[in-house]
């Protein structure tokens, strides 16, 4: 049995964030009613950044991501985020595909933050601000687009190169580079930054507004004032993972915030056991901090595409 070998040129031809939101929302509805298995991911932290191991399995599909973060990497030319995902056969753990996952996990993280928006944000929400404009803002504004009306993008970085470049590369949409405390005005708000202190503060929040808090994806990071959190309706993708490595973290961290004051998980929302956003005036969360059965739903997708269309492959065992 050959194995797949898939190239960052080829997986990101077979991406499409319509698929991906489907195939993301229905691995969290599976995960929910027992039909996948995901241990937390382990991490290696070294000097410069750190790896994280991500193994998962759903109906039909298993397999493991391996992935970095780098915050210095720009300064050399690479991305912040790079990874490579094993994905194999589970009913005999033959390596089925050996593919780049870096689009993955970019892809993966904006349709999950879409997913959120969808139960918790206002029904009628057209604006959308970003903080922080890498890689990971892009693709919240294109999950984002395929479930709301989008009439204005706000951007803020620290970089106004960044802020501009990622304008450059939605021009579909009407752009605006403004202060954070104009971005932060927005019926939806994606944070995606590498912070290790508060970005957002409490005034910065209007009530209605639904925040994705996508940057603090490792222990000790940390984006929002912990006083947002604590009028908020929080949700997390893994409790387990929130607590230790997600935004929720450094406030547990510091007494200023317990795991029991989270509302729920985003699959038991998707799933009908508690209701979204019920209070139009009400601030929600959404603590992501990227969990495996959303790479391996979206490497099902890529290896059932290229299975048959003759993409290169080699015999490993």
């Amino acid at each position: 049995m050959p194995t797949l070998i898939l190239d960052k040129k080829t997986v990101q031809g077979m991406l499409n964030m319509t698929a991906v939101i489907k195939a993301v929302e229905q691995a969290f509805l599976d995960w929910t009613d027992g039909k996948g298995t995901m241990p937390a991911k382990a991490y290696l932290v070294l000097q410069e950044g750190d790896f994280r191991a991500m193994p998962a399995a759903l109906p039909g599909a298993a397999g493991v991501k391996w992935v970095n973060v780098h915050p210095k990497n720009p300064r050399r030319g690479l991305p912040t985020v790079m990874a490579v995902l094993i994905y194999n056969d589970p009913e005999t753990g033959y390596p089925l595909a050996v593919m780049d996952a870096t689009d993955i996990t970019a892809f993966r993280t904006g349709a999950t933050a879409a997913i959120a928006s969808k139960y918790l944000a206002r029904r009628d929400s057209h604006t959308i601000g970003v903080i922080g404009a890498g890689r990971q803002a892009y693709t919240q504004i294109m999950a984002h687009a395929e479930l709301f009306d989008l009439q204005m993008v706000k951007i803020y970085d620290m970089a106004p190169s960044a802020a501009e470049k990622l304008a450059r590369s939605v021009p579909q949409f009407k752009t605006r580079i403004c202060r954070l405390e104009e971005a932060a005005a927005s019926d939806i708000l994606c944070t995606v930054t590498p912070a290790r202190a508060p970005v957002l503060k409490k005034s910065h929040i209007r009530p209605g507004t639904h925040i994705n808090a996508i940057g603090a994806d490792a222990e000790g990071k940390e984006e929002l004032e912990p006083s947002v959190l604590k009028g908020a309706m929080v949700v997390v993708d893994d409790l387990r993972q929130a607590s230790k490595s997600g935004e929720i973290n450094v406030p547990i961290a510091k007494g200023l915030y317990t795991p029991s004051e989270v509302y729920s998980t985003l699959g038991e929302i998707i799933a009908g056991h508690k209701p979204g956003r019920t209070d139009p005036n009400a601030v929600t969360i959404f603590d992501s901090t990227g969990v495996a059965i959303e790479d391996i739903a979206i490497a099902k997708l890529i290896y059932d595409k290229a299975k048959n269309d003759g993409h290169l492959s080699v015999d490993l065992v």
